[in-house]
C-alpha cells in the first residue's frame, strides 16, 4: 500500500517528526515521508490500512487530518 494524505498544522521539522513518529507506530506502516510544503504525508505499508487508523494517528499527535490526496 502507498497512499498520500493531507495534514494541516505542520509548520516545521519538529511537526513533521511528530506526525512521522505517530504514523510509524501504526501496525503495518513501513515508511513515512512528510512534505511540509504540500502539507502531506506519503505512507508506505505492507498491508491495507483503514483510513480511520491513519486519521487517528495524525489527530492524536495534534494535527488535522484532511483526507486522502486524489
Amino acid at each position: 500500500m502507498k497512499e498520500t494524505y493531507f495534514v494541516e498544522g505542520m509548520k516545521c521539522v519538529h511537526c513533521a517528526a511528530h506526525v512521522s513518529e505517530a504514523l510509524n507506530n501504526v501496525n503495518g506502516v513501513n515508511k513515512v515521508k512528510v512534505d511540509l510544503a504540500n502539507k502531506s504525508v506519503l505512507v508506505f505499508a505492507k498491508r491495507d490500512i483503514p483510513e480511520e487508523e491513519i486519521e487517528k494517528a495524525i489527530t492524536s499527535s495534534g494535527y488535522i487530518f484532511k483526507g486522502k490526496v486524489n
